[in-house]
């Protein structure tokens, strides 16, 4: 560990440069994305085609599944630093990128084998959770055939990372937006039961979902042989061959950023789960709101992404004021683009709502209006959640997951959780009150990451 030389480069040209490689880098991860949101969207609008009973029951299964999701996601993201810091440092070093992909594939396989067991029982659990019995059986249904899709969506984003590093994400989003299509043809196909096959209803979205992961995973690692720039890596060379000190390395990164994504994305499912005992309706409209805040979610956290990425190189070559600039253009660019949704939410949540549901409907009425209530609290938390993202992306360039990871969970957990509950049930808000929480949450765990990004060089945060 030795400490990063400085030097002088703060010229306004300097910080342009850096705007323009951060937006260079960012916007095909934006933009991937956004296309992995949109083939969740076509999920979800299609499950409301069939209903507000099947949009209830695939958001039971779908958030239980991306609870065990987002930790796997977590440990494939710790690729990302150690990918680019590597690359800081030896910028044509074929043996460590290959080695860290490797390692980082072999722990989400292993990963994701763990969880195929209680994933398997997801009615089990979800009646457990004390949903109702006709919708645990119809999201279990769901998941069991959603479940296969874990190990190779986590795949792909263990190789997106590896192209990301080598500053060359535009692959990863042409597979992405072709899997778009994909998925809804199979969506179309497998739910309502066109080209000879069965209606599936919820379930065909499941073997879908499984379909699309399984095509990206394929398609990247095909190009990724078939492009001579990425082809000498020889990615699979010696696959089966252990590299124990980079895996435990992976995974002393990893793991606190799972728990890092963990603590945010399960306040949102435990959200979810108590929206489930308000009520069908608000469990439903919960649905439909949390899909809009999470595509506008996907700008900030793609410039994360691409933040991680930028601040690593700067550490791998020794150069403290590129780290400074990478870190705090992501952050004055995405905190800009959620201010400009935060207008949007606010301003227009019935129009974006009815993009979901068919106002019309008397069975769809009440879940509309609770749906514009939720959006309108969204747009006040919309700034807080990009900068929470682009913070922790910025820190985890320095490889500083731990205290993070405990910002996280004191503010998603120990503060906001426990305040929207509060409000929910003995002040008599129901499900408005869960939303104020999850705002409450947020905008602590923002001034955290704000704050210790900000004091990074007086903690001995940059350091290579």
């Amino acid at each position: 560990m030795t400490d990063i030389t400085v030097q002088d480069r703060s010229a306004p040209s300097a910080w342009a440069e850096e705007a323009r490689a951060t937006l260079s880098l960012g916007w095909p991860l934006i933009l991937t994305n956004l296309a992995q949101t949109a083939i969740m969207t076509t999920d979800v609008v299609m499950m409301g085609w069939l209903g507000p009973h099947a949009l209830a029951a695939g958001a039971l299964g779908a958030n239980l599944f991306f609870a065990f999701f987002i930790f796997g996601l977590g440990i494939s993201f710790a690729t990302s630093p150690m990918l680019a810091q590597a690359r800081g440092r030896h910028r044509h070093s074929v043996r460590d990128l290959r080695r860290t992909v490797r390692q980082g594939l072999w722990a989400v396989a292993f990963f994701s084998v763990l969880v195929w067991i209680p994933l398997w029982h997801t009615e089990v659990l979800l009646a457990l959770l004390g949903q109702e019995e006709a919708l645990a059986s119809d999201g279990g249904a769901y998941i069991r055939a959603m479940m296969w899709a874990m190990a190779p969506a986590l795949g792909f984003f263990v190789l997106r990372s590896f192209v990301s590093a080598l500053e060359r994400p535009r692959a990863a989003l042409v597979i992405t937006l072709l899997a778009i299509g994909f998925n809804a043809l199979c969506d179309w196909i497998f739910m309502f039961g066109k080209l000879g096959m069965p209606a599936l209803g919820v379930v065909g979205a499941g073997v879908a979902s499984t379909a699309s992961n399984l095509f990206m995973f394929v398609a990247l690692l095909g190009y990724i042989y078939w492009d001579r720039r990425f082809r000498r890596y020889q990615l699979l060379g010696r696959f089966w061959r252990a590299d124990w000190p980079r895996l435990v390395e992976l995974l002393r990164i990893g793991l606190p950023i799972a728990l890092t994504l963990a603590f945010e994305v399960t306040i949102f499912n435990a959200a979810v789960f108590i929206m489930g005992v308000i009520g069908t309706a608000s469990l439903a409209a919960h649905a439909i709101a949390i899909q809009i805040a999470s595509v506008t979610f996907m700008v900030p956290m793609g410039l994360s992404q691409a933040a991680t990425v930028r601040v690593g190189l700067a550490v791998g070559r020794g150069d403290p004021e590129g780290v400074a600039r990478a870190g705090w253009v992501a952050i004055v660019i995405g905190g800009s683009f959620m201010a400009a949704m935060a207008l949007l939410l606010i301003g227009f949540p019935r129009p974006l709502a009815e993009l979901f549901l068919d106002g019309t409907r008397s069975d769809s009425i009440e879940v509309l209006e609770l749906a514009v209530l939720f959006l309108t609290v969204a747009g006040f938390f919309q700034i807080a959640d990009g900068l929470q993202s682009l913070g922790a992306g910025a820190l985890r360039g320095l490889k500083d997951t731990r205290v993070p990871m405990f910002f996280a969970g004191v503010g998603y957990w120990v503060m906001g959780l426990p305040f929207g509950v509060l409000l929910a049930f003995p002040l008599g808000l129901d499900g408005l009150g869960i939303w104020i929480g999850l705002a409450t949450g947020l905008g602590i765990v923002a001034m955290l990451m704000l704050g210790r990004w900000t004091w990074r060089d007086r903690l001995g945060l940059v350091r290579s």
